[in-house]
């Protein structure tokens, strides 16, 4: 299998340029600066994944704007001075968001003209404005195709979305995810690279209740649900039909009898023969763990999930920098942080 050049180990900028609390230009100009760029290439990673949603590029008519342009301007000119590559993660496109808090149709966009090329017109200018930067900067179209049933439609949509890029970026490294909030078990789905710099794509969160443990956001979890890393697998079972109501999912495979790195190569297996079989490179574009999890439990949970993408070399990009409930700088992690990045 391929690697993914430049994108080996790589930390998410999210809560900077998308998933923010409200549009403003202060904290735009603030979140991320270069001295956490240069923060970033101290400790020894290689690229930063830098999610941004539409709405910091445009506005709601369709009008580009260029100061949102800028902040990705910026990010590049701080990564090319200390080293990093970088790549865009549209993660929020008008018509379409992952987001399980906003209320909006998630199928709508996979069969609407009129969004898709607007989606494809706003990609053409981003691929516009770092076309001469095609060694370093590579493309995400969108982030976490939710629904399942949308599989065939978002390959016809990756395949106009690779068709615009290349007729602008034809070296640009293009990271396609697979549906199912980029479930590795779906990289199968996705048609076989149109080219030799197509990377498929997935994100990892499992145990999925331990590595969002009380988060607001997830259906049915409690706020204070707890949970360690790791236990039985039959107590994980037990308490994923207990607290989220659910006997699906990666734990309750019959091939995965315990936790440990030997977890994460049985569930990335299929992703693994996938990108062997079409000689593509594989890349996980997020993983983590909450920070209400306990400190011994993210060490052990991120020296399991390193083991497997090192054992196959497989790119990566931590969720996350700064805040989101995730962030390895945050008071959270103080206690284990130095540990945590010698993990990385």
């Amino acid at each position: 299998m391929r690697i993914f050049e430049g994108f080996q180990k790589g930390v998410n900028l999210g809560g900077w340029i998308s998933q923010f609390d409200k549009y403003d230009t202060h904290h735009f100009e603030t979140f991320i600066t270069k001295e956490d760029i240069a923060f970033i290439a101290s400790l020894g990673f290689d690229h930063v994944r830098v999610p941004v949603d539409y709405i910091v590029l445009e506005d709601e008519e369709g009008n580009y704007i260029e100061s949102g342009f800028q902040y990705l301007v910026n990010c590049y000119n701080w990564c090319a001075e200390y080293g990093l590559h970088m790549l865009i993660d549209l993660h929020e496109c008008f018509g379409y968001s992952f987001d399980p808090l906003k209320d909006i149709d998630r199928k709508k966009f996979f069969y609407d003209a009129a969004l898709q090329e607007r989606f494809l017109n706003l990609w053409k200018q981003i691929a516009m404005r770092f076309k001469d930067a095609q060694a370093t900067v590579a493309f995400e179209p969108l982030n976490e195709v939710v629904l399942f049933e949308v599989s065939d439609a978002w390959n016809d949509l990756v395949r106009r979305y690779i068709q615009t890029i290349r007729a602008i970026a034809p070296q640009s490294y293009i990271v396609i995810g697979g549906v199912q909030y980029n479930h590795v078990g779906n990289v199968k789905l996705l048609d076989p690279p149109y080219d030799d710099k197509i990377v498929y794509n997935f994100h990892c969160y499992e145990p999925f209740i331990f590595t969002h443990q009380g988060a607001y956001w997830v259906d049915y979890m409690p706020k204070d649900f707890r949970i360690t890393y790791t236990l039985p697998i039959e107590e994980y079972r037990k308490l994923y039909e207990e607290v989220l109501d659910t006997h699906g999912g990666v734990c309750f495979r019959d091939d995965v009898t315990e936790l440990g790195p030997e977890f994460f190569e049985i569930i990335f297996k299929e992703a693994l023969d996938a990108a062997e079989k079409y000689n593509a490179p594989l890349y996980c574009g997020e993983y983590g763990a909450i920070d209400l999890s306990d400190n011994p439990s993210k060490i052990r949970w991120l020296k399991d999930i390193h083991t497997a993408f090192k054992n196959h070399g497989i790119g990566r990009a931590l969720w996350n920098y700064k805040e989101k409930d995730f962030g390895f700088v945050d008071e959270s992690f103080k206690e284990v942080q130095e540990e945590f990045i010698r993990c990385l």
